[in-house]
């Protein structure tokens, strides 16, 4: 009688994000809007916007809760064999130590391929810097894409750059093909509903539109398993220092 095999245990996936603080102003309205604060985990309703179907909220932010209030400095990925999740943490704790603090000089709200997200006023050196970093001095952490995942990238609709740059790092939108934003939104095709949800974000977010944005902090978010949500691994203080928060991992 043959023995059937287990599948084989899901991955978790890593991202190297940034993300305001929880105690920050932009961390507590991001968490409102999305209904899920990624440091703790904890879920919240989604509170309704006027003359808008709650459900059809709930579905506009559903993607974006999943991953979480950040913005993306190296894209979610699965670890090599030869690298463990302490390995990682430990690097980039080491990684943000040799960093500096800067401040983006402002945000504004923009519209991307019909995603809703916030965005640099201006380009920021610093933060490009920063990105292109975390990309190459980290990848030897990176389990080469599966071709399901490449084939879904490429699915989208790649440039002959962005194919060149997904083959080497694993996805296609690094380096010179880099934007920098916090996602607020899954695509929104209806140009109608796209501006409601635009005038409704113009307003929960107006404290902090064409303001300086604080980049203080490297931060570790951790997926245990595919549909699962990401959470806060571990916080770097950049230039220094550490706040973690841990699942499987202990703090050294």
């Amino acid at each position: 009688m043959s023995q059937e095999t287990a599948p084989p245990a899901p991955r978790p996936r890593y991202a190297l994000y940034y993300a305001p603080r929880p105690e920050d102003g932009l961390a507590t309205t991001a968490s409102q809007w999305l209904g899920r604060n990624p440091e703790t985990g904890q879920s919240r309703a989604v509170r309704p916007v006027q003359g808008f179907p709650p459900e059809r909220l709930a579905d506009i932010v559903a993607e974006p809760c999943l991953y979480g209030f950040h913005g993306t400095l190296k894209a979610p990925m699965a670890l090599t064999d030869e690298q463990s999740e302490r390995d990682l943490v430990e690097a980039v704790g080491r990684f943000a130590a040799g960093q500096r603090a800067f401040a983006v000089p402002a945000i504004e709200l923009a519209e991307l391929s019909g995603f809703l997200a916030l965005v640099p006023a201006k380009r920021c050196p610093e933060l490009q810097d920063l990105a292109d970093r975390c990309v190459v001095e980290f990848d030897e952490f990176r389990r080469p894409a599966e071709e399901p995942e490449l084939a879904r990238r490429r699915a989208n609709g790649l440039t002959p750059r962005q194919e060149i740059l997904l083959s080497r790092w694993g996805y296609p939108y690094v380096l010179d093909e880099w934007r920098f934003h916090l996602t607020l939104t899954g695509r929104v095709r209806d140009e109608s509903e796209r501006a409601t949800v635009a005038t409704a974000l113009q307003q929960r977010f107006a404290g902090v539109l064409e303001q300086p944005l604080r980049v203080d902090d490297l931060c570790i978010f951790r997926q245990p398993a595919p549909g699962r949500p990401f959470t806060v691994l571990a916080r770097f203080r950049l230039g220094g220092g550490r706040r973690v928060r841990t699942e499987s991992w202990q703090a050294l």
